[in-house]
């Protein structure tokens, strides 16, 4: 990746509260201040509305952290984002998510990891990536989706989906670098 193309701001560009906010993520994260948050607060009045959107998703969402973090590796994967797979590798493996898995979730389709994948991780993988090839999913994933997941959960995986994507289409269009660990 090259050189950010907006680079993450200071104090003075991001105010005091998103400044604090990525300070505080850095130490619970162990890395420098997230440069997403330092990136995206240059927008101040763009960045609560979205920061309090993404929260309802992850960590405040009603699928359990293990399948949010294998959401969101698959979509970090499908759209070459080396900050979102940085950031969620750690986290995804700290939610339950095996090295095998992690390493698998990267393979072009749920059958391309043999076994791996059964029940509510396959479908989990096939709503993204069906999301991904065809911008809707097949009326086989809407019914295979209804046996693991009631009507507000499905919603929740669309907009999980649609989510992670676009930031990861916006950090990597933006080239934010991922976060150093602290030292």
């Amino acid at each position: 990746m090259s050189t950010p193309r907006i680079a993450p701001g200071d104090l003075r560009d991001v105010g005091l509260p998103v400044w604090a906010f990525s300070r505080l993520a850095g130490r619970i994260s162990r890395t420098e201040p997230p440069a997403i948050f330092l990136t995206l607060g240059r927008n101040r009045r763009l960045f609560w509305g979205w920061l309090h959107f993404a929260g309802r998703l992850m960590p405040g969402g009603r699928l359990p952290r293990r399948e949010t973090e294998l959401v969101i590796l698959r979509v970090a994967s499908r759209t070459g984002s080396d900050y979102e797979w940085t950031q969620h590798e750690g986290l995804g493996r700290r939610a339950g998510l095996t090295t095998a898995e992690v390493e698998a979730v990267s393979r072009p389709s749920p059958d391309a990891s043999g076994h791996l994948w059964r029940g509510r991780d396959r479908m989990l993988l096939t709503v993204t990536d069906e999301l991904f090839d065809a911008g809707d999913v097949s009326d086989a994933t809407w019914a295979l989706m209804g046996q693991h997941l009631d009507e507000r959960t499905c919603v929740e995986l669309l907009m999980l989906v649609g989510h992670y994507r676009m930031l990861a289409t916006t950090l990597r269009a933006l080239r934010v670098q991922p976060d150093k660990p602290r030292s």
